[in-house]
């Protein structure tokens, strides 16, 4: 894929300082982080490395670091191929089935003010659904193994979180002595697993504010009240809550491909950004209401940033989950006993990323790997620069 002409970090390098000013009533330091590593990213304020060709022999020209923050559009695509390659032995020769479960839009306000208690709800409730409902001997009756992903956004960078779970299409026998299979074009029934979200999430919620969990502010200082926060959740139980699925799909291989759409997108990608000027960025957004048409919209650079840092996540959340048959402390038995079952056997380590470089790329010349040979700060990029004319003319 191309370089971006336009991408976010020329929107914070152009602008940022002015707008931590104009809304510093609610910028906090987290959100300055962020900014300033996105706009420092793969520039010489981060220092640089130089990459060589361990085939060859080619040298490439010095390469300026990267931020890695995670919510950084730059920063995203190494990381995302080492999950994968790190996955890659977990995937059973099974189809697979990519379910979304959604929080309603009603919820979007006190998610922003609780994203931690509220994301961690999401998480356990859509995972506690998918295994209840599974385990079923009326529909399925076996035990699930998935990995679960959080985004928080739509299209037009609005708050929107929904959980993306990725399941085989089957999963063990209750007396772990053989596995089960879905049927071709089914997996389970969306309005079971509704309901069952629902009432889980829910319940969550009570739980939580009983346990003084949730904090409440502004518009929704009210709620603190127990009878208006009963008052407030009564409504949720009179409609559908959202829970989308696709027919199994693709083996392993597939899922590979299908993955890297999901594990690690941030808000917006640089790749989406179509113009900024006179203080107004345009951008392509999808329309999934009308056949998935692209569209464009324009917001000011104030709305734009404000939504983008809607969506960063408290620090140290995990935004990618195992649970199942994939949790991290069953896995080691197990993973081995459904490829057994399943006659088959897992992938090699081998494929894993060349050399152990956390950002292993290949030589442009022939295609053997570049490994990083030499490193520089900041302060040594800068003394190996030539004089500017300013400096010269001083």
């Amino acid at each position: 894929m191309s370089r971006p002409l336009l991408e976010v970090a020329d929107l914070v390098r152009s602008a940022g300082t002015a707008f931590i000013e104009r809304n510093h009533s609610w910028i906090r330091w987290t959100h300055i982080k962020v900014l300033l590593a996105i706009a420092r990213c793969r520039t010489a304020a981060l220092g640089g490395h130089i990459d060589e060709c361990a085939r060859c022999g080619y040298r490439a020209t010095i390469s300026y670091n990267s931020c890695r923050n995670r919510h950084c559009p730059k920063c995203q695509t190494s990381a995302r191929e080492r999950w994968i390659q790190a996955r890659r032995r977990e995937l059973l020769p099974s189809p697979y089935v990519h379910l979304v479960f959604t929080l309603p839009s009603q919820l979007a306000s006190l998610a922003l003010q609780n994203k931690k208690p509220i994301y961690d709800l999401l998480f356990r409730a859509s995972a506690e659904t998918l295994l209840e409902v599974a385990r079923n001997p009326r529909l399925l009756g076996a035990e699930l193994g998935f990995f679960s992903v959080l985004h928080t956004w739509n299209q037009k960078l609005q708050l929107h979180p929904h959980i993306h779970c990725v399941v085989p299409a089957g999963g063990l026998s209750l007396d772990h002595n053989r596995w089960i299979r879905s049927r071709p074009r089914f997996f389970l029934p969306i309005p079971v697993l509704r309901r069952v979200f629902r009432g889980k999430f829910v319940a969550g919620l009570k739980s939580a504010f009983e346990h003084g969990q949730l904090h409440f502010s502004g518009n929704l200082a009210p709620l603190a009240q127990p009878k208006i926060f009963a008052a407030w959740l009564r409504p949720l139980f009179r409609k559908d809550w959202v829970v989308y699925s696709k027919p199994p799909f693709g083996g392993p291989e597939y899922v590979l491909q299908y993955l890297g759409r999901y594990t690690h997108r941030v808000a917006i990608s640089n790749h989406r950004l179509i113009s900024f000027a006179d203080g107004k960025i345009t951008f392509r957004w999808r329309d999934s209401a009308h056949n998935n048409e692209q569209k464009l919209m324009t917001l000011s650079l104030d709305e734009f940033l404000r939504r983008f840092l809607l969506h960063l996540l408290p620090k140290g959340f995990v935004r990618i989950r195992n649970f199942g048959l994939l949790a991290n402390r069953r896995r080691a038995t197990t993973l081995p006993l459904c490829f057994q079952l399943l006659g088959s056997a897992p992938q090699a380590k081998a494929e894993a990323c060349i050399a152990g470089s956390r950002d292993a790329w290949l030589c442009p010349k022939c295609g053997g790997p570049m490994l990083l040979i030499e490193r520089f700060t900041a302060a040594e990029l800068q003394l190996r620069s030539p004089p500017t004319r300013e400096a010269v003319a001083a």
